[in-house]
């Protein structure tokens, strides 16, 4: 009865105990708590080898980082790619809007935008260099064959009519 009285339990329990390892009253020391064995008795265990341990892990997280990283990069291209494809739309319809022309307009259409050197500036025409009988006139530079679209922005388009900018990719 005088040892209990020295060493109070405080969680009263079977498996936990007070102690006194470390010089001074430590309360509550519940072995079922520890990952490692506190009794002489208790079963033997290998020290996990951390530096090993840690070279793995930082192996894998370097190799799925890098897939990752290569993952977002592809998407970084497709984006890039869009932007480009957006610019160019958006220079081809600053070409068009401030060309001159006689003639009424519609979407899905398709026009020549041309160099007009005799009168200066840009026109749109529905003739192409080689869609005159007689042979188109001296003064027109053909710069490119546009499309109006349901946007109001304007594509560079083939002969065929087809776009321009998908066929590069």
């Amino acid at each position: 009865m005088s040892d209990d009285k020295e060493k109070p339990n405080s969680a009263d329990g079977r498996l936990s105990y007070d102690s006194t390892s470390s010089g001074e009253l430590i309360q509550f020391f519940n072995r079922n708590v520890s990952p490692y064995p506190v009794d002489v008795g208790g079963p033997s265990f290998d020290l996990i080898p951390i530096e090993k341990q840690k070279d793995i892990m930082v192996n894998v997280a370097r190799l799925h980082a890098k897939q990752e990283y290569s993952r977002i990069m592809e998407l970084v291209t497709v984006l890039q790619r869009q932007a480009d494809e957006v610019r160019t739309r958006l220079d081809i319809t600053d070409l068009v809007h401030a060309a001159r022309y006689e003639f009424q307009i519609y979407h899905g259409q398709c026009y020549w935008l041309v160099k007009d050197h005799r009168k200066g500036g840009t026109r749109l025409t529905h003739n192409g260099p080689r869609s005159w009988t007689t042979g188109g006139p001296d003064e027109y530079e053909y710069i490119c064959r546009v499309k109006w679209l349901g946007d109001y922005t304007w594509i560079e388009v083939d002969e065929e009519g087809n776009d321009v900018w998908s066929e590069r990719f």
